[in-house]
């Protein structure tokens, strides 16, 4: 958000120039330290809970911010994966990260990312809330003071983001495998033989103090199952675990498909793990997969806090634990020679001694 104006500003862009998105970092960090955290920058070491697909020219962009603008003592880009494992004690597993934009696995051996075996679908909160949105326009009707059960499009053109995803957090959830698979049957329907399984209850919803949302209940089931229906290419976010599997060493199968972690604000709805686990139970007796694992077994850690702040746990125990054990950005000490180009001002040291741990 734009501190002067006010005006909502989707500040993690990667489609834009670098000074645009330079001075959009800036006044978003300067916001959070001083309108919120309420600390002076360079008393304050920085840890960044990353994603394996930030771009560079991003990290370099905010790496400029902290040092240049905020003048921060140093800096710690950390993967969000490897740092899920720090709060469970272990260094191997498969770890599935079901977030906003993308669903991103990543295999991880001894500590060590296996990053030519990662795999990625957009299949997230974000693709919840398109279907979802689309499926109230379509479907609901809305109480208003002067009259009763008219379409949502008459009373509002559209439905805003925040009030999905609200929608989406109290009354939506993943159903099993057996009425997820009717569910996808009824839905893709051709010859009209498919019935769909009995709908859970409709659930008003209070837009404001005049307006309330019938929330139909075949809607708070179905739009979850966007996540698990095989697209054209057979790939879903079971699949991305499979399939990233089969890529690993055939050494690692074993060890890494007894420890899969979830995290990410989308593994939170309730029943995902649950259906998760069945649709890899489920998937794995096909011949696609039965032929290339020899496994069978499949176990979901849970880790010591809710998934879509594990990273970030771990990011504090990797802190205070190894602290030079990743990436480390330190700057020079500062003197009126280094503060003429940017390159003077902080310097990258680059510490690879992941197989420590």
């Amino acid at each position: 958000m734009d501190i002067f104006s006010l005006q909502p500003i989707k500040v993690v862009q990667y489609n834009i120039n670098t000074e645009e998105l330079y001075s959009y970092l800036k006044d978003f960090i300067h916001m959070l330290y001083f309108r919120h955290l309420l600390v002076n920058p360079r008393d304050r070491r920085v840890v960044i809970i990353e994603s394996v697909l930030c771009p560079s020219h991003f990290r370099d962009t905010l790496t400029r911010v902290l040092f240049k603008h905020f003048e921060v003592p140093s800096v710690l880009f950390a993967p969000s994966h490897l740092m899920s494992l720090l709060t469970l004690g272990i260094n191997s597993a498969m770890v599935l990260d079901c977030g906003y934009a993308e669903s991103l696995v990543l295999p991880i051996y001894e500590g060590i990312p296996i990053l030519s075996c990662w795999g990625a679908l957009p299949l997230g909160g974000k693709a919840i809330h398109r279907e979802l949105g689309y499926q109230l326009l379509e479907q609901c009707t809305v109480d208003t003071g002067l009259a009763k059960g008219q379409s949502l499009p008459s009373v509002m053109g559209s439905v805003p983001e925040d009030i999905v995803e609200d929608i989406k957090v109290r009354t939506c959830f993943v159903s099993d495998l057996q009425r997820g698979l009717k569910i996808q049957a009824a839905k893709f329907n051709i010859d009209g033989s498919a019935e769909r399984p009995s709908p859970p209850p409709d659930v008003d919803y209070p837009l404001d103090g005049e307006k309330i949302l019938h929330v139909v209940g075949s809607i708070r089931d179905s739009v979850v199952e966007i996540l698990f229906e095989q697209d054209n290419e057979e790939k879903s976010v079971a699949t991305l675990i499979l399939d990233s599997l089969i890529q690993c060493p055939i050494d690692t199968r074993k060890q890494l498909a007894e420890n899969l972690v979830v995290i990410g604000g989308t593994a939170m709805l309730p029943g995902f793990l649950h259906r998760l686990m069945a649709e890899i139970r489920y998937l794995v007796e096909k011949p696609k997969y039965k032929e290339a694992l020899a496994t069978k077994t499949f176990r979901i850690h849970t880790p010591p806090a809710k998934p879509n702040c594990v990273a970030w746990l771990g990011g504090t125990v990797e802190v205070k634990l190894r602290l030079s054990s990743v990436e480390l950005l330190c700057p020079r000490g500062r003197n009126s020679a280094e503060q003429n180009s940017l390159r003077d001002i902080w310097r990258v040291e680059w510490h690879h001694n992941l197989s420590s741990r």
